[in-house]
Protein backbone atom coordinates (compact mmCIF):
# COMPACT_ATOMS: atom_id res chain seq x y z
CA UNK A 1 0.00 0.00 0.00
CA UNK A 2 1.32 3.23 -0.76
CA UNK A 3 -0.31 6.57 0.88
CA UNK A 4 0.26 9.84 -1.52
CA UNK A 5 -0.62 13.21 -0.25
CA UNK A 6 -2.02 15.31 -2.51
CA UNK A 7 -3.61 19.36 -2.48
CA UNK A 8 -6.81 19.70 -4.02
CA UNK A 9 -6.82 22.74 -4.00
CA UNK A 10 -3.75 24.77 -2.28
CA UNK A 11 -6.39 26.07 0.89
CA UNK A 12 -7.95 22.61 1.46
CA UNK A 13 -5.60 19.78 1.83
CA UNK A 14 -6.58 16.18 1.18
CA UNK A 15 -5.64 12.48 2.03
CA UNK A 16 -5.92 10.21 -0.60
CA UNK A 17 -4.74 6.54 -0.40
CA UNK A 18 -3.56 4.96 -3.30
CA UNK A 19 -4.07 1.16 -3.49
CA UNK A 20 -1.50 -0.85 -5.71
CA UNK A 21 -2.39 -4.16 -6.91
CA UNK A 22 -0.17 -6.52 -6.05
CA UNK A 23 2.25 -7.44 -8.63
CA UNK A 24 1.81 -11.53 -7.96
CA UNK A 25 -0.47 -13.21 -11.09
CA UNK A 26 0.15 -9.62 -13.37
CA UNK A 27 0.77 -11.52 -17.00
CA UNK A 28 0.66 -8.49 -19.18
CA UNK A 29 4.19 -7.70 -18.96
CA UNK A 30 3.82 -4.64 -21.33
CA UNK A 31 1.62 -2.52 -18.68
CA UNK A 32 3.04 0.61 -17.15
CA UNK A 33 2.97 0.45 -13.57
CA UNK A 34 0.62 2.98 -11.83
CA UNK A 35 3.50 4.13 -9.83
CA UNK A 36 5.74 4.98 -13.04
CA UNK A 37 5.00 8.99 -13.88
CA UNK A 38 6.81 10.08 -16.94
CA UNK A 39 5.99 12.99 -19.33
CA UNK A 40 4.26 10.88 -21.53
CA UNK A 41 1.52 9.09 -19.15
CA UNK A 42 1.09 12.48 -16.89
CA UNK A 43 1.51 16.03 -17.20
CA UNK A 44 -0.77 16.57 -20.18
CA UNK A 45 -3.64 18.55 -18.05
CA UNK A 46 -3.30 21.77 -15.98
CA UNK A 47 -4.72 19.15 -12.98
CA UNK A 48 -2.34 16.75 -13.34
CA UNK A 49 0.64 19.40 -13.16
CA UNK A 50 -0.84 20.98 -10.37
CA UNK A 51 -0.70 17.66 -8.56
CA UNK A 52 3.17 17.54 -9.05
CA UNK A 53 3.31 21.16 -8.09
CA UNK A 54 1.38 20.17 -4.93
CA UNK A 55 4.61 17.61 -4.19
CA UNK A 56 6.86 20.93 -4.45
CA UNK A 57 4.82 22.77 -1.50
CA UNK A 58 5.41 19.42 0.22
CA UNK A 59 8.47 19.92 1.66
CA UNK A 60 7.54 23.42 3.29
CA UNK A 61 6.00 21.61 6.10
CA UNK A 62 9.50 19.78 7.13
CA UNK A 63 11.29 22.92 7.01
CA UNK A 64 9.38 24.27 10.41
CA UNK A 65 9.63 20.70 12.10
CA UNK A 66 11.53 20.77 14.99
CA UNK A 67 13.98 18.37 13.92
CA UNK A 68 15.03 20.16 10.71
CA UNK A 69 15.84 23.43 9.53
CA UNK A 70 13.48 25.58 12.41
CA UNK A 71 14.45 23.60 15.04
CA UNK A 72 18.58 24.08 14.02
CA UNK A 73 18.00 28.04 13.82
CA UNK A 74 16.14 28.38 17.10
CA UNK A 75 17.52 25.48 19.92
CA UNK A 76 21.15 26.36 18.60
CA UNK A 77 20.46 29.80 19.98
CA UNK A 78 19.52 31.34 23.40
CA UNK A 79 15.71 31.49 22.55
CA UNK A 80 15.06 27.91 22.97
CA UNK A 81 16.27 24.41 25.17
CA UNK A 82 14.94 20.93 24.85
CA UNK A 83 16.27 20.19 28.71
CA UNK A 84 16.37 15.96 29.08
CA UNK A 85 13.48 15.38 31.81
CA UNK A 86 13.96 12.19 32.93
CA UNK A 87 14.02 9.12 30.14
CA UNK A 88 12.73 12.16 28.03
CA UNK A 89 14.03 13.97 25.12
CA UNK A 90 17.69 12.70 25.89
CA UNK A 91 18.04 11.37 22.60
CA UNK A 92 21.51 10.45 22.51
CA UNK A 93 22.53 14.02 23.31
CA UNK A 94 21.41 15.69 20.13
CA UNK A 95 19.03 18.61 21.57
CA UNK A 96 22.35 19.35 24.15
CA UNK A 97 24.50 19.24 21.48
CA UNK A 98 22.39 21.58 19.63
CA UNK A 99 22.14 24.40 21.89
CA UNK A 100 25.61 23.98 23.21
CA UNK A 101 26.84 24.19 19.85
CA UNK A 102 29.57 21.08 20.55
CA UNK A 103 28.54 20.08 17.41
CA UNK A 104 31.38 17.95 14.55
CA UNK A 105 30.26 16.52 10.88
CA UNK A 106 29.25 13.31 12.67
CA UNK A 107 27.94 14.48 16.14
CA UNK A 108 24.55 13.29 16.94
CA UNK A 109 23.08 16.82 16.17
CA UNK A 110 24.27 17.00 12.81
CA UNK A 111 23.59 13.13 12.08
CA UNK A 112 20.04 14.44 12.89
CA UNK A 113 19.04 17.87 12.19
CA UNK A 114 20.81 19.21 10.11
CA UNK A 115 20.81 16.15 7.82
CA UNK A 116 17.33 16.19 7.76
CA UNK A 117 17.55 20.16 6.90
CA UNK A 118 19.88 18.97 4.11
CA UNK A 119 17.69 16.01 2.94
CA UNK A 120 14.56 17.92 3.23
CA UNK A 121 15.70 21.22 1.42
CA UNK A 122 17.12 18.92 -1.64
CA UNK A 123 14.09 17.09 -2.08
CA UNK A 124 12.23 20.12 -2.56
CA UNK A 125 14.90 20.80 -5.10
CA UNK A 126 14.54 17.09 -6.95
CA UNK A 127 10.85 17.79 -7.03
CA UNK A 128 10.88 21.04 -8.78
CA UNK A 129 13.47 20.15 -11.19
CA UNK A 130 11.64 17.18 -12.05
CA UNK A 131 8.35 18.57 -12.50
CA UNK A 132 10.35 21.99 -14.59
CA UNK A 133 11.94 19.26 -16.93
CA UNK A 134 9.14 17.56 -17.86
CA UNK A 135 6.52 20.24 -18.64
CA UNK A 136 9.68 21.98 -20.19
CA UNK A 137 8.37 22.62 -24.05
CA UNK A 138 4.42 22.37 -22.94
CA UNK A 139 1.43 24.22 -23.60
CA UNK A 140 -0.76 23.51 -20.43
CA UNK A 141 -2.96 26.27 -19.41
CA UNK A 142 -1.38 29.15 -16.89
CA UNK A 143 2.18 27.03 -17.40
CA UNK A 144 4.17 30.15 -17.02
CA UNK A 145 2.39 30.63 -13.83
CA UNK A 146 3.11 27.31 -12.92
CA UNK A 147 6.94 27.11 -14.02
CA UNK A 148 7.32 30.51 -11.94
CA UNK A 149 6.07 28.79 -8.47
CA UNK A 150 8.33 25.87 -9.21
CA UNK A 151 11.05 28.07 -9.03
CA UNK A 152 10.11 30.53 -6.58
CA UNK A 153 10.05 27.28 -4.47
CA UNK A 154 13.27 25.94 -5.87
CA UNK A 155 14.58 29.19 -4.91
CA UNK A 156 12.99 28.88 -1.06
CA UNK A 157 14.85 25.86 -0.69
CA UNK A 158 17.88 26.94 -1.41
CA UNK A 159 17.77 30.22 0.54
CA UNK A 160 17.22 27.73 3.69
CA UNK A 161 20.53 25.84 2.17
CA UNK A 162 22.37 28.51 1.90
CA UNK A 163 21.39 30.26 5.30
CA UNK A 164 22.53 26.51 7.24
CA UNK A 165 25.63 25.46 5.01
CA UNK A 166 26.84 28.40 3.00
CA UNK A 167 27.89 26.99 -0.46
CA UNK A 168 25.85 23.36 -1.64
CA UNK A 169 25.75 21.56 -4.92
CA UNK A 170 23.55 23.79 -8.04
CA UNK A 171 21.20 21.47 -9.59
CA UNK A 172 18.55 22.70 -12.29
CA UNK A 173 18.06 19.78 -13.81
CA UNK A 174 16.65 16.34 -12.29
CA UNK A 175 19.68 14.36 -13.97
CA UNK A 176 20.61 12.42 -11.17
CA UNK A 177 24.80 12.87 -10.78
CA UNK A 178 27.19 13.82 -8.20
CA UNK A 179 27.92 18.00 -8.34
CA UNK A 180 30.54 20.27 -6.91
CA UNK A 181 29.76 22.76 -3.96
CA UNK A 182 29.48 26.05 -5.60
CA UNK A 183 30.18 29.42 -3.64
CA UNK A 184 27.52 30.82 -1.26
CA UNK A 185 27.66 34.33 -3.30
CA UNK A 186 27.26 31.98 -6.44
CA UNK A 187 23.92 30.46 -4.96
CA UNK A 188 23.07 33.80 -3.58
CA UNK A 189 22.99 35.65 -6.94
CA UNK A 190 21.19 31.98 -8.50
CA UNK A 191 18.12 32.74 -5.84
CA UNK A 192 17.98 36.74 -6.37
CA UNK A 193 18.48 35.70 -10.39
CA UNK A 194 15.71 33.54 -10.41
CA UNK A 195 12.85 35.35 -7.78
CA UNK A 196 13.13 38.10 -9.98
CA UNK A 197 12.97 36.64 -13.17
CA UNK A 198 10.07 34.76 -12.12
CA UNK A 199 8.11 37.57 -10.32
CA UNK A 200 6.26 39.12 -13.46
CA UNK A 201 4.84 35.65 -13.71
CA UNK A 202 3.33 35.47 -10.42
CA UNK A 203 -0.07 36.91 -9.07
CA UNK A 204 -0.48 39.55 -6.86
CA UNK A 205 -3.02 37.69 -4.80
CA UNK A 206 -4.31 34.50 -4.64
CA UNK A 207 -8.32 33.38 -4.36
CA UNK A 208 -8.91 32.21 -0.78
CA UNK A 209 -8.72 28.64 -2.37
CA UNK A 210 -5.23 28.88 -3.39
CA UNK A 211 -4.19 30.46 0.17
CA UNK A 212 -0.60 29.64 0.17
CA UNK A 213 0.39 29.59 -2.89
CA UNK A 214 3.60 31.80 -4.46
CA UNK A 215 2.71 35.15 -4.65
CA UNK A 216 4.80 38.24 -5.45
CA UNK A 217 4.61 39.50 -2.67
CA UNK A 218 6.27 36.35 -0.99
CA UNK A 219 9.39 36.65 -3.77
CA UNK A 220 9.57 40.64 -2.19
CA UNK A 221 10.07 39.14 1.31
CA UNK A 222 12.94 36.60 0.74
CA UNK A 223 14.42 39.45 -1.82
CA UNK A 224 14.25 41.85 1.31
CA UNK A 225 15.61 39.30 3.48
CA UNK A 226 18.28 37.69 1.69
CA UNK A 227 19.21 41.71 1.13
CA UNK A 228 19.28 42.62 4.34
CA UNK A 229 21.78 39.59 5.44
CA UNK A 230 23.89 40.15 2.21
CA UNK A 231 27.02 40.60 4.35
CA UNK A 232 27.03 37.28 5.58
CA UNK A 233 25.23 35.48 2.76
CA UNK A 234 27.39 36.37 -0.30
CA UNK A 235 30.27 35.39 2.01
CA UNK A 236 31.81 32.09 2.74
CA UNK A 237 33.21 31.31 6.08
CA UNK A 238 35.88 33.26 7.41
CA UNK A 239 34.16 36.34 5.08
CA UNK A 240 32.52 37.90 7.51
CA UNK A 241 32.66 38.74 11.10
CA UNK A 242 31.33 36.44 13.88
CA UNK A 243 31.90 38.77 16.34
CA UNK A 244 30.67 42.05 14.65
CA UNK A 245 27.64 43.28 12.45
CA UNK A 246 27.34 42.52 9.01
CA UNK A 247 26.20 44.99 7.30
CA UNK A 248 23.88 45.29 4.18
CA UNK A 249 25.82 48.55 2.91
CA UNK A 250 28.76 48.34 0.26
CA UNK A 251 27.49 45.29 -1.07
CA UNK A 252 25.99 45.63 -4.64
CA UNK A 253 23.06 43.35 -5.90
CA UNK A 254 21.13 43.15 -9.40
CA UNK A 255 20.66 46.42 -10.85
CA UNK A 256 23.96 47.96 -9.11
CA UNK A 257 21.79 49.04 -6.16
CA UNK A 258 23.13 48.27 -2.36
CA UNK A 259 21.98 45.37 -0.68
CA UNK A 260 20.69 47.87 1.64
CA UNK A 261 18.61 49.72 -1.06
CA UNK A 262 17.47 47.20 -2.83
CA UNK A 263 16.11 45.70 0.87
CA UNK A 264 13.89 48.84 0.88
CA UNK A 265 12.63 48.87 -2.23
CA UNK A 266 11.51 45.32 -1.72
CA UNK A 267 9.95 46.26 1.17
CA UNK A 268 8.24 49.19 -0.15
CA UNK A 269 7.23 47.18 -3.09
CA UNK A 270 5.07 45.17 -0.59
CA UNK A 271 3.95 48.04 1.44
CA UNK A 272 2.40 50.11 -1.76
CA UNK A 273 1.23 47.08 -3.07
CA UNK A 274 -2.19 47.24 -1.38
CA UNK A 275 -2.50 43.86 -0.28
CA UNK A 276 -1.25 43.30 3.16
CA UNK A 277 -1.43 45.46 6.50
CA UNK A 278 -0.86 45.06 9.95
CA UNK A 279 -3.15 42.46 11.55
CA UNK A 280 -5.00 45.08 14.24
CA UNK A 281 -4.08 41.82 17.38
CA UNK A 282 -0.88 40.04 17.47
CA UNK A 283 -2.61 36.92 17.70
CA UNK A 284 -4.44 36.93 14.50
CA UNK A 285 -1.34 36.15 12.89
CA UNK A 286 -1.28 32.37 15.01
CA UNK A 287 -4.38 31.29 15.26
CA UNK A 288 -5.78 28.25 13.46
CA UNK A 289 -7.88 30.99 11.30
CA UNK A 290 -4.79 32.91 10.87
CA UNK A 291 -5.59 32.27 6.92
CA UNK A 292 -7.31 35.60 7.09
CA UNK A 293 -4.38 37.12 8.61
CA UNK A 294 -3.80 40.37 6.35
CA UNK A 295 -0.17 40.67 7.68
CA UNK A 296 1.20 36.87 6.69
CA UNK A 297 2.99 36.86 3.85
CA UNK A 298 4.69 33.38 3.22
CA UNK A 299 2.97 30.77 4.78
CA UNK A 300 3.57 26.70 5.36
CA UNK A 301 -0.38 25.59 4.69
CA UNK A 302 -1.68 22.92 7.48
CA UNK A 303 -4.45 21.33 7.89
CA UNK A 304 -6.53 19.89 11.09
CA UNK A 305 -6.60 16.52 9.24
CA UNK A 306 -4.64 12.97 9.75
CA UNK A 307 -0.85 13.60 8.98
CA UNK A 308 -1.38 16.96 7.80
CA UNK A 309 -1.35 19.48 10.92
CA UNK A 310 1.20 21.95 12.87
CA UNK A 311 2.70 19.99 15.70
CA UNK A 312 3.65 22.95 17.95
CA UNK A 313 1.81 22.26 20.60
CA UNK A 314 3.24 18.48 21.04
CA UNK A 315 6.71 19.87 21.18
CA UNK A 316 6.14 22.50 23.74
CA UNK A 317 2.98 21.60 26.48
CA UNK A 318 3.00 19.24 28.99
CA UNK A 319 1.63 16.04 28.90
CA UNK A 320 -1.50 16.82 30.75
CA UNK A 321 -2.16 20.01 28.83
CA UNK A 322 -3.59 18.96 25.39
CA UNK A 323 -5.13 15.51 23.88
CA UNK A 324 -3.60 13.58 22.33
CA UNK A 325 -0.72 14.11 25.01
CA UNK A 326 2.24 16.34 24.14
CA UNK A 327 5.58 15.62 24.53
CA UNK A 328 7.20 18.00 27.18
CA UNK A 329 10.16 19.59 25.68
CA UNK A 330 11.34 22.85 24.31
CA UNK A 331 11.48 25.38 26.59
CA UNK A 332 11.66 29.53 26.18
CA UNK A 333 15.11 30.69 28.25
CA UNK A 334 15.01 32.37 31.01
CA UNK A 335 17.03 35.11 29.77
CA UNK A 336 14.63 35.29 26.66
CA UNK A 337 10.98 35.68 29.17
CA UNK A 338 13.04 38.35 31.17
CA UNK A 339 14.00 39.99 28.04
CA UNK A 340 10.62 41.36 27.81
CA UNK A 341 8.91 44.32 29.05
CA UNK A 342 6.04 43.14 31.40
CA UNK A 343 3.92 45.73 29.74
CA UNK A 344 4.85 43.66 26.14
CA UNK A 345 1.40 42.26 25.02
CA UNK A 346 3.59 39.91 22.91
CA UNK A 347 4.71 38.70 26.48
CA UNK A 348 1.16 36.56 26.58
CA UNK A 349 2.73 33.83 23.90
CA UNK A 350 4.40 32.35 26.77
CA UNK A 351 3.33 30.15 29.60
CA UNK A 352 4.34 30.35 33.55
CA UNK A 353 3.31 30.15 36.87
CA UNK A 354 0.04 27.29 37.43
CA UNK A 355 -1.30 25.70 34.28
CA UNK A 356 -4.31 24.65 32.67
CA UNK A 357 -5.44 22.09 30.19
CA UNK A 358 -5.86 24.48 27.15
CA UNK A 359 -8.43 22.85 25.75
CA UNK A 360 -10.99 22.59 28.78
CA UNK A 361 -9.30 25.57 30.79
CA UNK A 362 -9.00 23.03 33.78
CA UNK A 363 -5.90 22.95 36.20
CA UNK A 364 -3.98 19.91 35.43
CA UNK A 365 -1.32 18.13 37.63
CA UNK A 366 2.21 16.72 36.65
CA UNK A 367 2.72 12.67 36.63
CA UNK A 368 3.41 12.85 40.42
CA UNK A 369 -0.20 14.56 40.85
CA UNK A 370 1.29 17.93 42.67
CA UNK A 371 -0.48 20.90 40.52
CA UNK A 372 1.25 21.73 37.69
CA UNK A 373 3.88 25.43 37.29
CA UNK A 374 5.98 26.43 34.92
CA UNK A 375 9.15 28.22 36.63
CA UNK A 376 11.13 30.34 34.43
CA UNK A 377 14.58 28.92 35.90
CA UNK A 378 15.82 25.53 34.72
CA UNK A 379 18.19 24.42 37.35
CA UNK A 380 19.47 21.41 35.57
CA UNK A 381 19.25 21.34 31.69
CA UNK A 382 20.61 17.99 32.28
CA UNK A 383 17.87 16.54 34.42
CA UNK A 384 15.02 19.34 34.70
CA UNK A 385 11.61 18.69 35.87
CA UNK A 386 8.14 18.33 34.62
CA UNK A 387 7.55 22.10 35.29
CA UNK A 388 11.03 23.49 34.79
CA UNK A 389 10.95 26.10 32.04
CA UNK A 390 8.92 28.60 30.39
CA UNK A 391 6.40 27.06 27.38
CA UNK A 392 5.75 28.90 23.97
CA UNK A 393 1.70 29.10 23.10
CA UNK A 394 1.98 31.38 20.02
CA UNK A 395 -0.10 28.86 17.86
CA UNK A 396 -2.84 28.27 20.35
CA UNK A 397 -4.52 25.18 19.95
CA UNK A 398 -7.38 24.52 16.74
CA UNK A 399 -11.00 23.82 18.02
CA UNK A 400 -11.22 21.32 15.30
CA UNK A 401 -8.00 19.57 15.48
CA UNK A 402 -7.90 16.26 14.74
CA UNK A 403 -5.76 14.26 17.32
CA UNK A 404 -2.17 15.96 17.35
CA UNK A 405 -2.85 17.96 13.86
CA UNK A 406 -3.87 21.45 13.84
CA UNK A 407 -4.56 23.72 11.35
CA UNK A 408 -2.79 27.00 12.47
CA UNK A 409 -0.57 28.12 9.55
CA UNK A 410 3.21 28.92 10.00
CA UNK A 411 3.97 31.87 8.43
CA UNK A 412 8.08 32.13 7.47
CA UNK A 413 7.93 36.17 6.11
CA UNK A 414 4.98 38.85 7.97
CA UNK A 415 4.70 42.63 7.46
CA UNK A 416 6.39 43.24 10.49
CA UNK A 417 9.16 42.08 9.40
CA UNK A 418 9.36 43.99 6.62
CA UNK A 419 8.88 46.97 8.53
CA UNK A 420 11.72 46.09 10.81
CA UNK A 421 13.98 45.26 7.77
CA UNK A 422 13.08 48.60 6.25
CA UNK A 423 13.74 50.37 9.77
CA UNK A 424 17.76 48.47 9.83
CA UNK A 425 18.60 49.20 5.91
CA UNK A 426 17.65 52.68 6.69
CA UNK A 427 19.90 52.78 9.88
CA UNK A 428 22.65 50.98 7.29
CA UNK A 429 22.76 54.05 5.07
CA UNK A 430 19.99 53.11 2.67
CA UNK A 431 16.83 56.41 1.70
CA UNK A 432 13.41 55.47 1.64
CA UNK A 433 10.44 57.20 3.38
CA UNK A 434 9.38 57.02 7.24
CA UNK A 435 12.39 57.02 9.61
CA UNK A 436 12.85 53.96 12.14
CA UNK A 437 11.54 55.29 14.97
CA UNK A 438 8.08 55.30 12.90
CA UNK A 439 8.49 51.70 11.63
CA UNK A 440 9.52 50.17 14.72
CA UNK A 441 6.13 52.51 16.70
CA UNK A 442 4.26 50.77 13.62
CA UNK A 443 5.33 47.43 14.74
CA UNK A 444 4.67 47.85 18.66
CA UNK A 445 1.58 49.58 18.89
CA UNK A 446 -0.27 46.90 19.42
CA UNK A 447 1.80 45.18 21.83
CA UNK A 448 1.88 48.71 23.97
CA UNK A 449 -0.81 50.72 25.47
CA UNK A 450 1.64 53.83 25.74
CA UNK A 451 5.06 53.33 23.39
CA UNK A 452 8.10 54.48 25.15
CA UNK A 453 10.51 53.72 22.77
CA UNK A 454 12.16 57.33 21.66
CA UNK A 455 14.99 56.09 19.69
CA UNK A 456 16.14 53.35 17.50
CA UNK A 457 19.71 51.53 17.09
CA UNK A 458 21.10 48.23 16.21
CA UNK A 459 20.69 46.79 19.02
CA UNK A 460 16.85 48.05 19.95
CA UNK A 461 16.18 46.32 16.11
CA UNK A 462 17.81 42.80 17.49
CA UNK A 463 15.77 42.85 20.37
CA UNK A 464 12.56 44.26 19.09
CA UNK A 465 13.36 41.17 16.32
CA UNK A 466 13.16 39.00 19.28
CA UNK A 467 10.32 40.24 20.74
CA UNK A 468 8.29 40.04 17.62
CA UNK A 469 9.51 37.13 16.19
CA UNK A 470 10.31 34.28 18.99
CA UNK A 471 9.78 30.97 17.82
CA UNK A 472 9.29 32.09 14.48
CA UNK A 473 12.73 30.19 12.97
CA UNK A 474 14.30 33.83 12.59
CA UNK A 475 16.42 33.91 15.63
CA UNK A 476 19.75 32.14 14.53
CA UNK A 477 19.98 34.45 11.15
CA UNK A 478 19.68 37.36 13.27
CA UNK A 479 22.09 36.34 16.04
CA UNK A 480 24.87 35.58 13.63
CA UNK A 481 24.16 38.85 10.81
CA UNK A 482 24.66 41.13 14.38
CA UNK A 483 27.71 39.28 15.61
CA UNK A 484 26.46 37.94 18.84
CA UNK A 485 25.44 34.26 17.89
CA UNK A 486 28.95 32.90 19.15
CA UNK A 487 29.03 34.47 22.24
CA UNK A 488 27.67 32.45 25.79
CA UNK A 489 24.61 32.24 27.03
CA UNK A 490 22.33 30.51 29.33
CA UNK A 491 23.32 26.48 29.07
CA UNK A 492 26.64 27.27 26.57
CA UNK A 493 29.37 28.41 28.17
CA UNK A 494 32.07 25.84 26.93
CA UNK A 495 34.84 27.65 24.40
CA UNK A 496 33.35 25.62 21.45
CA UNK A 497 30.26 27.35 21.27
CA UNK A 498 32.69 30.57 20.74
CA UNK A 499 34.38 29.22 17.44
CA UNK A 500 33.80 31.41 14.79
CA UNK A 501 32.93 28.53 12.38
CA UNK A 502 29.39 28.21 14.08
CA UNK A 503 28.06 30.80 11.86
CA UNK A 504 28.31 27.61 9.51
CA UNK A 505 26.61 24.25 10.42
CA UNK A 506 28.98 21.42 9.09
CA UNK A 507 28.03 19.67 5.87
CA UNK A 508 26.86 15.93 7.67
CA UNK A 509 29.17 13.53 6.49
CA UNK A 510 26.73 11.11 4.87
CA UNK A 511 26.80 13.56 2.71
CA UNK A 512 29.89 13.58 1.66
CA UNK A 513 30.79 10.35 1.90
CA UNK A 514 27.68 9.92 -1.20
CA UNK A 515 29.32 13.03 -2.89
CA UNK A 516 33.02 12.90 -3.41
CA UNK A 517 32.58 16.34 -4.57
CA UNK A 518 31.58 17.99 -1.36
CA UNK A 519 34.21 19.36 0.48
CA UNK A 520 33.52 20.65 4.46
CA UNK A 521 32.72 23.61 5.43
CA UNK A 522 35.96 25.69 7.70
CA UNK A 523 36.62 24.25 10.49
CA UNK A 524 35.03 20.54 10.68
Amino acid sequence: MKRLFVTTSFGAVALCTLLLAPIQGCTDLTETPPSQITKGNFFRSEGEVLAALAGVYHPLIGTTGEGDYWGSSEVSTDEIVVPTRGQDWYDNGSWLDLHRQTWTATSSATLSYFNNAWNNAFGGVARANVLLDAIKGGSVPNQASIEAEARALRAFYYYTLMDLFGGVPLATTSEIKERPRATRDSIFKFIESELLAVRPDLPLTRTAANNGRFTRGAVDAILASMYINAGVFTKDAGGFSATTYNSCAGINVAGGKTACQAAVDRVDSILNSGVYQLADTFAKNFRADNNLSPENIFVVKFAAATDLGFNMLQRTLHYSQFNPSPWNGFSILAQTYNAFDSLDRRRKVFLVGPQVNVETGQPVEDRAHNPLVFTTTIANVTAATEGEGVRIYKWPADPGHVAQNNGNDFAWFRLSEMYLIKAEAKLDGAAGSSTPLALLRAVRARAFATDTLSAVTLPVILRERLFEFASEGKRRQDLIRFGVYTQPWEFKTGPEGQEPKRVLMPIPQGQIDANPLLNQNTGY
